[in-house]
């Protein structure tokens, strides 16, 4: 193999449609020689997503255009969120025959997968990456054992690494603060396929969308919500500031499902605001860009949502992004007052004002919408693998490992 031409192992849960166009790009770089490992086809496959509520299968391709085998789950019940759900033996064989440079694990390390990976990739004394794009030690339920666990667990686990990867700038500063050198963080920024989503916007028939939704007024202003309707995504929130902000001609559209959608409904009846609410239910891949380009600003309110991949894809479509103050692993996208807003979270008359400034001023949503293309421009595809083969060079090379902790153009921006 040429010299600076690494051999890589990425070894992921399952095919997700956001990390297939990276894969594929890195399958043709010239510094890349890489395989990546699927312990599940959950995703390539028809299957029950438990948080939509719904049988989803992903309507793009996820395993064309790169090297990929399947190891076989010896699980005797195979599944996700569970620690012995993802049991694959055959990682040890893989890692240990492949002649890697560096190994890459997807899966999070609260599966037996990640474990057998990083035993043989330490065994064998290959570089082991992986990383979080957890931004706080706060769970989602909020549990305060929780909490006290991690303090002491997770500075262990991360000190495994030999390069920690993080996401986003908040999940950088989280892992300095488990401990983990400044010199073992990379900035591997969570992207989407920008060519895609900027290719599929540029050719959507905003008045026809519109028309379909039952909009037909060309001065309407439309509110959309994207997400699972899930506690900690606090829908309820934006039909209650929307509400509030009673802004003549706006409508809000809900795209997405989960167990509130009755909830939901009723709220929507008993606030009054039905004729100009819409609920779409749970919306594909390849639907979403005509959704982003016709809305004239997204919400996101969640409070527990490290690293939305959402804000990107709303973003390329030229959708400002109103973000609420817990998602801080995009708060390097989402700037207040030039791609979008952020409020505090959970505070429905913050929200209320945000919405009825956004939705009152037309012309400024149209500057936001060219900011937010713009801002997407070098948060990319290529600053993604630019930052991977940085990170492997930082750990196959530890005379090279001051090379930069940041993709090409990302420190002018980790600081908002």
């Amino acid at each position: 193999m040429p010299e600076d031409r690494y051999r890589v192992l990425f070894v992921a849960s399952h095919p997700v449609q956001y990390a297939a166009p990276v894969f594929r790009q890195m399958a043709q770089h010239p510094k890349l020689d890489i395989q990546v490992a699927y312990c599940s086809l959950l995703g390539a496959e028809s299957g029950m997503d438990p948080e939509f509520g719904v049988e989803v299968k992903w309507d793009v391709p996820l395993l064309d255009g790169y090297p990929w085998v399947c190891v076989p789950n010896k699980s005797p019940r195979p599944g996700l969120g569970r620690f012995f759900g993802l049991l694959n033996p055959g990682l040890w064989r893989l890692v240990s025959a492949g002649n890697y440079d560096a190994v890459v694990v997807y899966t999070g390390y609260m599966c037996a997968s990640f474990w057998i990976t990083a035993a043989a990739a330490k065994r064998h004394r290959i570089a082991l990456l992986f990383g979080t794009d957890a931004t706080s030690l706060e769970p989602r339920d909020r549990n305060r054992l929780k909490v006290r666990v991690k303090q002491w667990i997770l500075p262990a686990i991360f000190r495994m690494a030999t390069v920690a990867l993080a996401p986003s700038a908040a999940t950088a500063d989280y892992l300095r603060n488990l401990g983990v050198p400044d010199d073992r963080i990379v900035i591997t920024p969570f992207v989407v396929d920008n060519d895609y989503w900027a290719s599929r916007a540029a050719a959507v028939d905003r008045l026809a969308v519109r028309s379909a939704w039952g909009i037909s007024d060309r001065r309407s202003i439309v509110l959309l919500f994207c997400a699972k309707l899930q506690p900690w995504k606090r829908p309820q929130d934006v039909l209650r500031a929307f509400a509030q902000a009673n802004v003549p001609d706006a409508h809000l559209i809900i795209a997405g499902d989960g167990p509130l959608r009755a909830e939901l409904e009723a709220e929507a009846s008993r606030l009054k605001i039905a004729g100009r609410v819409q609920f779409l239910g749970f919306v594909n891949q390849s639907q979403l860009p005509a959704l982003y380009r016709s809305a004239d600003v997204m919400v996101l309110p969640s409070e527990y949502d490290p690293c939305p991949v959402v804000v990107c894809e709303a973003m390329l479509c030229g959708c400002p992004v109103i973000l609420s103050d817990k998602i801080r692993g995009r708060l390097e996208l989402v700037r207040s007052g030039d791609t979008g807003f952020i409020y505090p979270c959970g505070d429905v008359d913050a929200l209320a004002d945000t919405l009825q400034r956004a939705l009152s001023d037309r012309h400024k949503l149209s500057q936001m919408s060219e900011a937010a293309g713009n801002r997407m421009k070098t948060w990319s595809p290529r600053e993604n693998i630019e930052a991977h083969i940085c990170a492997v060079k930082a750990s196959a090379v530890p005379k090279r490992r001051n090379c930069s902790r940041e993709a090409p153009d990302l420190q002018p921006r980790l600081r908002t």
